[in-house]
């Protein structure tokens, strides 16, 4: 083989590789995400009810992100919301629109072609589900709080409590059968 087939080869393969990875990956609820209040500052807490601030992932990471400062402190920032609230929304125009058990939070973007499949999924889950409710939020006209929950890719769902505390999130469309699992997570 000429060394032009064996480029094309690696780049076939890396293609598939990343095909493969993009289609196990894509749409699945993982962890929360590290949350700066709105001064950009880490938030320090512990995993809800438990306490525990161990916990480790079902993908082997711990659910909140740890930072070192300049002065070499080690912090834990919150994948919840606000000081003191906990809230992701707190401040935000869609506080009052939690649901009663959750709220599907979801950020889109406008040429998203996902985003208006999960659109559908997320509205056809809060129908059936009793206190679900379902919020789009779109990224490009509110990247203060893009920015503050983490989102790097549209879509991107996060499952809320009932108080607008993050349970889970995914990158991706999420078939119902992932998001009505993250909803049992929720309770």
């Amino acid at each position: 083989m000429t060394t032009g087939q064996w480029i094309l080869l690696a780049a076939v393969v890396a293609a598939v590789v990343f095909g493969v990875w993009r289609a196990a990956t894509d749409g699945r609820f993982r962890g929360t995400h590290a949350v700066r209040g709105a001064d950009g500052a880490p938030r320090r807490h512990t995993d809800g009810a438990s306490g525990d601030t161990g916990r480790m992932t079902s993908e082997g990471h711990a659910p909140g992100r740890h930072t070192e400062d300049a002065s070499g402190d080690t912090e834990r920032m919150t994948p919840q919301g606000e000081a003191g609230t906990g809230s992701v929304v707190a401040g935000t125009e869609w506080a009052e629109a939690l649901g009663e058990r959750a709220t599907l939070l979801q950020f889109s973007s406008a040429f998203c072609a996902p985003c208006r499949v999960t659109r559908r999924t997320l509205a056809e889950v809060a129908e059936e589900v009793p206190g679900v409710v379902h919020v789009e939020v779109d990224a490009e006209s509110h990247l203060e709080l893009v920015r503050r929950v983490g989102v790097m890719r549209t879509p991107t769902t996060l499952v809320l409590d009932a108080t607008g505390r993050e349970v889970t999130r995914a990158a991706g469309a999420p078939t119902k059968q992932q998001v009505l699992a993250a909803l049992a997570a929720v309770d």
